[in-house]
């Protein structure tokens, strides 16, 4: 029989860093960039906020979900104000974990809840349709350079 902390431990493959955007103030536009340095205070060139909700996290499995709920053939990462999407490695199965994205550690922390922005940006019940998708904020446990395309395993 399987332990449960063996179990848990398991990821069938690594992930990758499909995109990476910053926000350089509140509400202002989300910009895509190929690499981004992390720092304690979150990612060079998007607005700071040091401690648990550094950088935000989203799946990439989790877009097309979104935009199935909203009726849309498709949803942006912009759109989502998400710092990084990631793939391969399923998100929700590593809080708590540090996982080294790039040259950066984070730990996954807490869900990122969508915000009432959300129903400016995808009209009636945009809200709704990424609850329990939104994503996990983390903080920074070592700082590094990030590029897209990057890998995304645990740290043991």
């Amino acid at each position: 029989m399987q332990v449960m902390s063996e179990l848990l431990g398991r990821h069938a493959q690594t992930g990758r860093v499909d995109w990476i955007g910053a926000r350089p103030a509140r509400r202002a536009d989300v910009t895509a960039v190929h690499q981004v340095q992390v720092a304690l205070s979150g990612l060079d060139g998007d607005r700071a906020r040091a401690g648990k909700r550094a950088v935000t996290l989203i799946q990439a499995e989790h877009l097309p979900v979104i935009a199935g709920l909203l009726g849309r053939v498709a949803v942006t990462p912009d759109a989502l104000r998400r710092n990084l999407v990631i793939s391969g490695i399923n998100l929700g199965a590593l809080k708590g974990r540090d996982i080294a994205v790039g040259g950066a550690v984070l730990r996954l922390t807490v869900i990122c809840a969508p915000c009432s922005r959300m129903e400016e940006t995808f009209g009636h019940g945009g809200y709704n349709a990424l609850r329990g998708h939104g994503g996990w904020c983390a903080e920074v446990v070592t700082p590094g350079l990030v590029t897209r395309g990057d890998v995304v395993r645990v740290v043991d």
